[in-house]
């Protein structure tokens, strides 16, 4: 079986295994962008605990972000871990919106994807996964994540190498599948929480699996 056809398989059996997860869990795409900068080396469970902090203390805008003092910032998503670096990390993407984009994510709309990447990645503190995160979840351009997850499940499917780079394992899913926001942002949610509920790091239930009959095909 072709490549693209396997992808499509297993994004066909996830689905009916686990249903549409319609991620992104945020009001805005500015809350997306916040929510991808928090969430690095921490879990959505306490992601969610420093979203609801900061709402108590400013408008979830660029503008209410730098609003804040430093110190304010800090305490505001302590509950997100790093919370020093994550606070510098907001302030310095709030500042680049404003200044590229005068605050308004509007105005984004009509820029190059690839020019938009190369910005975000420019940025302390963004790398990879965080950009591609806010490019296909706030602003729906077609670029696949990547994450532990997805080198995880894929490495054991037999279609990347577990000590794969980010680009390898993107270029799998972008080389191989037509570029649709909407399948991508389905795709990568399925494989979180297929990866969650079964396919652990250590001891995966792979007992009735939804996706073992790919693994002979793959």
């Amino acid at each position: 079986m072709t490549k693209p056809a396997l992808l499509i398989d297993i994004y066909e059996l996830l689905l009916k295994a686990y249903g549409e997860q319609s991620w992104w869990p945020a009001d805005t795409p500015f809350e997306v962008m916040l929510g991808a900068i928090l969430t690095q080396n921490t879990s959505w469970a306490n992601v969610e605990k420093a979203m609801a902090s900061l709402r108590e203390v400013c408008e979830l805008t660029p503008e209410g972000i730098l609003s804040l003092t430093p110190d304010r910032l800090e305490e505001a998503i302590r509950s997100s871990g790093y919370f020093r670096q994550k606070s510098a990390r907001l302030r310095s993407f709030c500042q680049f919106l404003k200044d590229r984009y005068g605050g308004d994510l509007s105005c984004m709309g009509g820029y190059d994807t690839g020019e938009m990447r190369a910005e975000l990645l420019s940025l302390k503190g963004i790398g990879p996964e965080t950009a591609d995160s806010i490019l296909l979840y706030a602003l729906d351009r077609p670029v696949f994540v990547v994450d532990a997850y997805t080198v995880r499940l894929f490495s054991r499917l037999g279609l990347c190498d577990e000590k794969a780079k980010y680009h390898d394992v993107q270029d799998l899913f972008m080389d191989n599948l037509e570029p649709e926001t909407g399948m991508f942002n389905e795709y990568h949610a399925l494989i979180v929480t297929h990866c969650k509920q079964r396919c652990a790091k250590r001891a995966p239930c792979c007992e009735g699996c939804p996706v073992e009959s790919v693994c002979a095909r793959a």
